[in-house]
């Protein structure tokens, strides 16, 4: 078992009845606190030989991205005083201590520790298991505390169910949509980033590629202000310099960005909502392809995400499925619109049971600006125009392990899909595109028009070649047969036993 797999279990173990929506920002808010203090720790042992004055000048620190801890807010003196009754405040006044010396981390600490209905037995519990993660006095040790964080908040999603699904986008998902987007350099934008996964994946996408992390500048926004805060958390953690705005009005109506253009954008919108002021909204400029419908904010979203774009920008964003296909309020008139207008890149059907808590399957829409253009790994695409690659990946996926309900992506079912895309928009080293029944097809506009714009990708790519399994048709024919007159010879003898039981009952 993994640490990150360990610790959770640990963890969740001690949360006993209270919510996981609560408790989330207990561990997790912990689990920071242990980042804070062991990259100050680090910092501060090897500025103490100069001396103590040296150790605690906090312009040593600032100037190498860490942040500085006053020292009530160090972990060895909350674990030092872990047993206390008063645990709980010690570690809410370590908060705000935290946010007064370090700017960027105003509001973004839960101060939800000294609560009456917070057993500090739990906050107790969590010090001591997280004092006991094993660090070697490197670099390595801020990767393996980002994974624990990234697999705690994953956890935690998938624990709250639904709910989960508002501040936090399954990893495989955002894996793929990054693997597709390829954001290398410019400018990355998230209008609703929940926990910020997708520009924690950006970011390990730009390591992975040997890309610059300078050259890429991000940006998000966010409505729940508790949200907000987690995703300002989970950046920091992994070094993640990104403006993030807290949004109460709401992206749709208060856009926080509303002069910028960007060169990616990625997005999980909440799915299918009503009550998104579509009637203020009637006449934004951004309903380019249409309005959206009052009671359905679906096209609202994907509206104001392709108006973000810069003139190559290219968009992945996660969908309610009807959106591929819904002809009510006007839906399709806005969908036939955005093809006609060379808006939609690629269509992705995704497996059901990917999301948490719910077993509806979604679609990522892939929105490009220009078609004709574009830039991947330094080179020009090929023009794309009158074309829309459609990817069937509904038959993708497995249950998570220890699961029932929740599917989730293999990476090579993720490198799958993106080479399929990578190679149809003509990157340079993907290979040749070709459509493969069943998988993928690079349908044309005539072809679109003729299924009247409906993007279901199910409808063009066709049905894959069965599986050869070498028996014979004749003696597969006489088995199958003989194995159904078995199963009605069954089904009377039940149907016989049943009445008679029914009888003796009379």
């Amino acid at each position: 078992m993994t640490i990150e797999r360990t610790l959770f279990a640990a963890a969740d173990k001690m949360r006993g009845s209270m919510d996981p929506g609560e408790y989330k920002h207990v561990a997790l808010g912990l689990l920071f606190l242990r980042y804070i203090g062991t990259a100050f720790q680090r910092k501060y042992d090897e500025l103490l030989p100069e001396g103590e004055d040296v150790a605690e000048d906090v312009d040593e620190y600032l100037a190498e991205g860490i942040f500085w801890v006053p020292e009530a807010a160090r972990w060895s003196t909350l674990a030092a005083n872990a047993k206390d009754k008063g645990i709980g405040v010690k570690v809410d006044n370590a908060m705000r201590a935290i946010e007064a010396d370090n700017e960027q981390l105003k509001g973004a600490l839960p101060k939800v520790f000294g609560r009456e209905a917070l057993d500090p037995a739990i906050v107790t519990g969590l010090i001591d298991l997280f004092s006991n993660i094993e660090f070697d006095g490197t670099p390595r040790d801020f990767d393996l505390i980002g994974r624990i964080y990234e697999y705690f908040i994953s956890e935690f999603a998938s624990s709250e169910g639904k709910r989960g699904g508002d501040f936090h986008t399954p990893k495989p998902v955002v894996e793929l949509i990054v693997q597709m987007i390829e954001p290398a350099r410019g400018r990355l934008y998230e209008p609703c980033h929940g926990s910020g996964s997708f520009m924690v994946q950006s970011e390990n996408f730009l390591e992975a590629h040997k890309y610059r992390r300078a050259d890429l500048a991000i940006y998000g926004q966010e409505r729940n202000h508790t949200t907000y805060g987690l995703a300002r958390m989970n950046l920091a953690i992994r070094g993640i310099v990104a403006n993030l705005q807290w949004n109460a009005e709401g992206t749709l109506l208060r856009d926080a960005f509303p002069d910028e253009k960007f060169d990616y954008v990625m997005a999980n919108p909440p799915f299918n909502i009503s009550d998104w002021s579509g009637d203020i909204l009637a006449e934004d400029r951004r309903w380019k392809f249409g309005t959206p419908p009052v009671g359905n904010a679906n096209f609202a979203w994907m509206q104001h995400i392709y108006d973000k774009l810069g003139s190559t920008g290219i968009a992945g964003v996660v969908m309610a499925n009807g959106s591929m296909s819904s002809m009510s309020s006007g839906e399709g008139d806005i969908r036939r619109a955005m093809v006609e207008a060379e808006a939609v890149d690629a269509m992705i059907a995704l497996p059901g049971q990917l999301f948490y808590g719910t077993q509806i399957p979604a679609c990522i829409w892939i929105l490009a600006k220009d078609k004709s253009n574009g830039v991947a790994k330094d080179a020009k695409l090929r023009d794309r125009r009158g074309e829309v690659l459609f990817i069937d990946a509904r038959k993708m996926g497995a249950l998570v392990p220890g699961s029932r309900k929740q599917k989730e992506l293999s990476r090579d079912e993720i490198a799958r899909i993106a080479a399929a895309y990578h190679a149809w928009r003509g990157e340079p080293d993907a290979g040749a595109y070709a459509d493969e029944p069943g998988f993928c097809k690079a349908a044309s506009m005539e072809e679109i028009a003729k299924h009247n714009f409906v993007l279901t990708p199910g409808r063009y790519v066709g049905a894959g070649a069965a599986e050869e399994d070498g028996e014979p048709f004749e003696e597969k024919f006489d088995r199958l047969t003989a194995e159904l007159r078995a199963q009605f010879a069954e089904g009377r003898r039940l149907e016989q036993e049943i009445q008679l039981r029914l009888d003796s009952l009379l």
